[in-house]
């Protein structure tokens, strides 16, 4: 699921840096930075117009007055149809946790690259531990970084607690809350008191994704995320200040300013789809840095793969679908293609 659709684990383990945290991109991937001269990115896909804050909510004013609370309420909807992304303070989740969660994942990313490959020490399920993009043809497919994919229901039903596991599910339980109350929300602010979201949006249907993207000796030709939408109802994202996450406003690309107290919130696929268009799932991605690591772990609010996605207001712009179905297009187009099709591919 999805920071990216492209992004999965990858079937090779190479022979040396036995004792590197780092994956093997240019070993694994040679021929495709052998042939880099003939794949560069245009400069089109290189300029940044400027970073930028992309819309600050204060969530403290739902507990405010009812005007208060209203007006917190419409940011939101607004955001989500002219950005798909916004920020979030005063969210309900702790600086605590979150300092807790990052001191986890960032020792969980520096135990050794055949360690994380072969699951060792580790509770996930097999398959957990992605990197790279084995479909890449090509530089601009090809994503520099690593990532631990997780459903929730492994770290609920990990028999050992870890200092990692119990830091995940403290994470989880209270982001997941969020994600809830910003989901209802912005159904309320179409007209639907929905029920929908709680029903179909549970627990061991949503995942937990930690990302490291390591430095990049040619930053300027590859992305650590190439651009993607995600391919869920809402994301929400807690990153370091190193930056690096890009977003589409308006046509262009723009670099998103980090924000140490807020958590970032976009909008998936399949809220754009049952708010038919009018909250936006936007492109995005992540540069490279050639100096510095960069870490973030995002919650995706997924339902199970047998609930029908359908638009909320007739006449609808997309047919019906359920999540199984989307999913199994979306990893169709990325073999065939290279990268996501995505929603055009259910316009009626």
């Amino acid at each position: 699921m999805v920071e990216s659709d492209t992004f999965s684990a990858h079937p090779n383990q190479p022979p040396s840096m036995e004792y590197s945290p780092d994956p093997p991109f240019q070993e694994i991937y040679k021929t495709l930075f052998d042939s880099s001269i003939d794949v560069m990115l245009n400069d089109d896909e290189l300029v940044i117009v400027e970073e930028c804050e992309v819309p600050l909510i204060d969530l403290s004013r739902l507990n405010g007055g009812e005007l208060e609370r209203e007006e917190c309420k419409r940011e939101i909807a607004k955001a989500s149809q002219e950005w798909g992304f916004f920020q979030v303070v005063n969210h309900g989740i702790s600086r605590e946790i979150l300092e807790r969660m990052r001191r986890e994942q960032v020792k969980l990313f520096k135990k050794p690259f055949h360690e994380k490959i072969n699951d060792m020490h580790l509770s996930f399920s097999a398959g957990s531990y992605r990197w790279g993009t084995p479909s890449a043809t090509c530089l601009r497919q090809l994503s520099w970084s690593e990532a631990f994919h997780v459903p929730l229901t492994d770290i609920s039903g990990s028999g050992a607690l870890t200092s990692l596991s119990s830091t995940m599910q403290q994470f989880a339980t209270t982001v997941s809350d969020l994600a809830q109350k910003l989901a209802e929300i912005l159904a309320e602010k179409m007209g639907h008191k929905s029920t929908f979201f709680k029903e179909n949006c549970l627990p061991n249907t949503c995942y937990l994704r930690m990302n490291r993207y390591p430095p990049c000796p040619i930053s300027s030709e590859v992305f650590g995320l190439m651009p993607h939408t995600d391919s869920d109802f809402l994301t929400i994202l807690h990153q370091d200040q190193i930056g690096g996450l890009q977003l589409v406003k308006d046509g262009k690309w723009i670099a998103v300013k980090p924000n140490q107290e807020a958590l970032i919130i976009n909008i998936g696929d399949l809220f754009q789809a049952w708010s038919n268009g009018i909250y936006s799932s936007v492109q995005h991605r992540v540069v490279t840095n050639k100096l510095v690591e960069r870490f973030s772990a995002a919650y995706f609010l997924c339902p199970s793969y047998d609930t029908v996605i359908q638009s909320c207001i007739e006449p609808s712009i997309y047919r019906r679908f359920s999540f199984r179905e989307y999913r199994q297009q979306v990893q169709e187009d990325v073999k065939k293609l290279g990268y996501k099709t995505g929603l055009p591919r259910f316009l009626v």
